[in-house]
């Protein structure tokens, strides 16, 4: 069956599946708010608010994704970044972590630079496989909104940018 696509026709499916289950959710939701009557009606509007909620975060998901391919992997556990590199890597707490920055490299895609309070640095290329995970993760940063880390990418900077910083409180620790 996985033959039944070609390579490029799956890769544009599993890039767009989110914002296509969204779509199909608030069909469906349209279709009974236009159609049904009773309380059928009024889950059909609920529907429809929850598909554009999802379509929301999936469509900020997909600009965030550079879509792999880059030197490395990163998986993420528990709170925990880890990036498997093919010259350095690294282990990142988001308890333990002090800056995010976004850092351009010259003649190649930019990288995520991760500082915890151990003084441990983590680089990430932005293009990494499974860095497009790392949206979630930052985006639970307290305070960083995910138009700063969207806008970064989408407007590289021409030296490093420290898109967060951990508040006085937390550095203490």
């Amino acid at each position: 069956m996985a033959d039944f696509l070609r390579a490029e026709a799956r890769a544009f499916l599993r890039r767009w599946r989110e914002p296509m289950i969204a779509a199909a959710l608030a069909a469906l939701g349209l279709w009974w708010a236009l159609t049904e009557f009773g309380l059928l009606r009024w889950i059909g509007w609920l529907l429809v608010l929850l598909a554009a909620a999802l379509a929301y975060a999936a469509l900020q998901r997909l600009r965030f994704a550079r879509g792999g391919g880059g030197a490395g992997v990163v998986t993420i556990d528990e709170r925990r970044v880890v990036y498997y590199g093919p010259y350095s890597g690294g282990v990142a707490d988001l308890d333990a972590l002090l800056t995010l920055e976004l850092e351009p490299i010259a003649g190649g895609p930019a990288q995520w630079v991760l500082t915890c309070d151990t003084g441990e640095r983590v680089e990430i290329p932005v293009d990494a496989e499974g860095a497009d995970r790392l949206f979630d993760v930052f985006a639970a940063l307290p305070g960083l909104r995910p138009s700063v880390l969207l806008s970064a990418l989408e407007n590289p900077p021409k030296a490093p940018v420290v898109l967060w910083r951990a508040t006085p409180q937390r550095q203490l620790r």
